[in-house]
């Protein structure tokens, strides 16, 4: 994105947000830049596709279902301006306004086209991300609240992980874990083998009774593999991801062969 971007979610036909993929559309001639977002907002659960386009993006905007789209303004050819009036005239829809130069103007053209929302070009992966799901909330694709059958015991190999009495065991040996490695062993548990990044992590376990920050997340992980025997070189369970965060490896089912 060269100049300014939009976000504009689209609420489409609304469905359950637990039927749904939250697929979210790139339009951008930026290609690398397109491939950071992606790959920062998958893992959150986002289904990630891009165009690198104006009109072809345009095209599939207003012919496809997104949870939203990602829209660079400075684009050659079709730019993001006119791409957002051709989703307005089918659509009224939340819009939240992404700009690197921060003049007044974008802010007015943007808000003038019928953005709701508005954030400098300089903003932490975090805080687009929170805006993000904010605005998802509002158009119904995120639910204020979906609950779930709550997961009593999760198994992964020789690893067992108790939600309701934060025991865990390893073989037939229990593991005496603080509350911050409990929390982290559980939230990549849940994750079924997902990446994790160190800021989800943050994000899910922050509301404890103790402080999280980004390298405590690395200290943790680190005590939480001593104790529960994990080699970060050869990982039995808790695998690094370089650059990005964590995963529990998920031991492939194997069956014995019976003996014939």
């Amino acid at each position: 994105m060269h100049a300014s971007a939009c976000i504009v979610v689209l609420k489409g036909r609304l469905k359950p947000a637990s039927l749904l993929p939250m697929r979210l559309l790139i339009i951008d001639d930026d290609t690398e830049l397109c491939q950071l977002v992606a790959d920062y907002l998958k893992p959150m659960g986002f289904e990630v596709e891009m165009e690198h386009d104006g009109e072809r993006g345009a095209d599939r905007a207003t012919s496809e279902t997104w949870a939203a789209i990602i829209l660079d303004v400075m684009m050659p050819g079709c730019d993001g301006f006119e791409v957002l009036r051709r989703i307005r005239a089918k659509s009224k829809v939340p819009v939240m306004m992404l700009t690197g130069r921060g003049e007044e103007v974008d802010r007015i053209v943007g808000l003038e086209l019928g953005a709701d929302d508005y954030l400098p070009k300089t903003f932490s992966s975090r805080e687009l991300l929170a805006r993000l799901r904010a605005v998802l909330r509002r158009t119904g694709w995120i639910a204020e609240t979906t609950p779930q059958a709550p997961i009593k015991e999760l198994v992964i190999g020789a690893l067992r992980i108790n939600a309701e009495t934060h025991d865990v065991v390893l073989g037939d040996q229990p593991v005496q874990l603080t509350p911050a490695e409990f929390g982290l062993l559980l939230s990549l548990a849940k994750a079924h083998g997902r990446v994790k990044t160190r800021e989800q992590l943050i994000e899910e376990v922050a509301d404890r009774e103790w402080d999280v920050f980004d390298r405590a997340i690395d200290m943790h992980i680190s005590t939480l593999r001593k104790k529960i025997g994990d080699d970060p070189k050869e990982p039995r369970f808790i695998k690094t991801v370089r650059g990005y965060g964590y995963q529990l490896v998920i031991p492939s089912n194997r069956t014995v062969p019976s003996p014939s």
